[in-house]
Parts: C-alpha cells; sequence; structure tokens
C-alpha cells in the first residue's frame, strides 16, 4: 500500500496566526495564514492543494482512460477551481470547477466527453471529495495530428 503524507503547522490565534505547508516528499513548502485562506492574502492554503490534487488526477485519469482505447494523449492540461463558501457546519468547500483541454488524436469530440466524464467520476481525487455538493466538468478536444502525420512532416 502506498502512503503519502504533509505536514501542516500552525501558531498563533485563527485570525492573526500563521503556518506552514509542507508535502513529505519535499518539492513543496509554503506559508498560509487566515487572509491566504479565506481573504486575498499572500501565501497557499488547503484548499489551493486540493485544486492542485485535483487537476492532475483528474488529467492522469483521462490519460489512462484514453489510453486503454488506444489513444495516447499529446496533451492535457486540467484547471480545478475550488470553491469556498459556507454551510451551516462553516467554511465548505461548495464546488470544483474542472477545466480541461486535451490534445488526443483519433478521437470524436462526443466519445472525448464520455471519456473525460468517466474520468471526472472516477479519479481518486474526485471519488475522495464525493463530499463536495457540486464538481462541474468543462472538456475541450483539441484537433491534433495523429502521431505518424507528425513523423512525417
Amino acid at each position: 500500500m502506498t502512503i503519502r503524507e504533509a505536514e501542516g503547522q500552525w501558531q498563533g490565534s485563527l485570525k492573526q496566526g500563521s503556518g506552514r505547508l509542507r508535502l513529505g516528499s519535499g518539492v513543496f513548502e509554503g506559508a498560509y495564514s487566515f487572509p491566504s485562506r479565506f481573504e486575498d492574502g499572500p501565501g497557499t492554503n488547503p484548499e489551493e492543494l486540493i485544486a492542485a490534487a485535483h487537476a492532475g488526477c483528474f488529467s492522469m485519469a483521462l490519460s489512462a482512460i484514453a489510453g486503454r482505447g488506444g489513444h495516447v494523449p499529446v496533451r492535457i492540461s486540467t484547471v480545478a477551481r475550488v470553491h469556498l463558501g459556507t454551510s451551516t457546519s462553516g467554511p465548505t468547500i461548495t464546488r470544483i470547477d474542472l477545466e480541461t483541454e486535451a490534445e488526443i488524436a483519433g478521437l470524436a469530440p462526443e466519445e472525448f466527453q464520455r471519456l473525460a466524464e468517466s474520468a471526472k467520476a472516477t479519479c481518486l481525487v474526485s471519488r475522495a471529495l464525493a463530499g463536495v455538493a457540486d464538481i462541474t466538468l468543462k472538456a475541450e478536444l483539441i484537433a491534433t495530428t495523429a502521431p505518424d502525420e507528425i513523423r512525417r512532416t
């Protein structure tokens, strides 16, 4: 079983305090605070890291699903926007918008949409975030040349 870890530290009160987030791999460490999380202050926040995880997971899931059908993507670029709002329980992730653009040769737009919806439903992070009320998807297939045609030119 694979285990991933990250660390969050916090010092001080909720509104005046500050913290640091660090990925276990060491490739990222950043400051966070009340203003970076609930306002427009400098630094990162947990929701931004969730967005990064969701964008990366979705892109890999779409690549895997397309590849199983014999369509290896040239490129997949996904942006995830995590909306932070309130509920009766307090601050809540109310919606996540996934917007992806992919270059995949040999796929009809309708088939691409079906594969993108499947990736949204099955990616590990989407499943982990099942409690989010609304996860939207906008998927665009970019016209591309088949790999054999690229080599001939």
